[in-house]
């Protein structure tokens, strides 16, 4: 099979010389740092801004660990916007377990010369989209989702100029990560999960938990792949270090579960879904052992008309094969 350029890979709305406007929202911790690195080495795209928010860490650290990541990617610097620190109604609940306590691997990792932008994320968000025309701008959110649901609160009428929104959340069509039906980041603000999911939005994605599981987890040899690549590569996998020994006891090796990625790669390089529907969904916010969980309405029961897509697998040599290429692992090849 040909190698190509990655101005050549087909299937994505990128027209030959021209760069997709993008806003990424993240919590930043280890996996969110490969997803950002991934879309920074990926010339179809422009990153106009981060907006970081609280989650994996405290949105102070996702700012450190967000601007470390971007001097790592060594391509070039949008602006980091610190976004909202607590929650709409329930307390934070950190993922240290998962990603360390500064979500990074406990590596002391830190910005040689970067430093936050001033402004709010949330609001320089709203006047990124203000300021292009509608449908000019793709948004992909990897953390819990409090400053979308803010955004949509203080400015519905600009948040609708989002053409795609992609989400790395939910469980999918499988299991739970946080309790046996939530995954991480809905359950985290499942207000803020309801009001982004509620609003409307004509092109909204949910890349599900189950969308990095099995062959489209990182396996030993792929991280080794990864690790002896080049600087970029060693970040990426030495920063997952937490998670790496976590999945020792979860999957019997040292597997990486990498779902803002998967999220990521399927919003920048959508062919490598394997499974996506549009589905009616709803977030339970009821106090109770389901709270955080996206009911899909897979079998179509309440005759409710689809109100979001759920990704819930991928091609796994597919995305394995952009995220090799766009962390200097691998060529970008013809997808078949």
């Amino acid at each position: 099979m040909p190698t190509a350029s990655v101005h050549d890979v087909p299937g994505t709305r990128i027209t030959p010389g021209a760069r997709r406007k993008l806003i990424i929202d993240t919590d930043c911790g280890s996996d969110d740092a490969m997803a950002i690195a991934m879309a920074l080495n990926d010339p179809r795209y422009e990153i106009l801004m981060f907006s970081t928010v609280s989650g994996n860490v405290h949105v102070d650290q996702a700012i450190t660990n967000t601007l470390t990541t971007i001097e790592h990617a060594g391509t070039y610097e949008p602006p980091v916007y610190v976004g909202c620190e607590s929650m709409l109604l329930r307390p934070l609940v950190y993922a240290h377990e998962t990603h360390g306590d500064d979500g990074m691997g406990d590596l002391g990792l830190r910005p040689s010369r970067l430093r936050p932008a001033p402004g709010n994320g949330v609001l320089r968000m709203l006047e990124e989209l203000r300021s292009h025309e509608p449908g000019e701008i793709d948004v992909v959110a990897l953390g819990p989702l409090t400053n979308l649901a803010v955004a949509i609160r203080l400015d519905p009428q600009a948040m609708a100029r989002i053409d795609r929104l992609t989400v790395m959340g939910s469980a999918g069509l499988g299991r739970g990560n946080v309790t046996p039906v939530a995954e991480f980041n809905v359950w985290q603000d499942a207000e803020a999960a309801r009001i982004v999911l509620e609003f409307g939005f004509e092109h909204l994605t949910f890349v599900g938990w189950d969308a990095c599981l099995g062959e489209s987890m990182l396996d030993p040899d792929d991280i080794r792949r990864l690790r002896e690549s080049g600087p970029l590569g060693r970040f990426a996998i030495d920063c997952n270090r937490v998670l790496m020994a976590m999945n020792v006891e979860r999957f019997g090796d040292e597997y990486l579960d990498m779902a803002d990625p998967a999220a990521m790669a399927a919003a920048l390089h959508p062919e490598c879904i394997a499974e996506c529907d549009r589905y009616h969904c709803q977030i339970d916010v009821s106090d109770g052992p389901s709270y955080g969980s996206m009911l899909v309405d897979v079998n179509r029961f309440d005759g409710q008309p689809a109100n979001a897509a759920v990704c819930s697998r991928l091609h796994a040599d597919r995305y394995k094969r952009y995220l090799f290429a766009t962390l200097g692992a691998g060529e970008w090849r013809r997808d078949a």
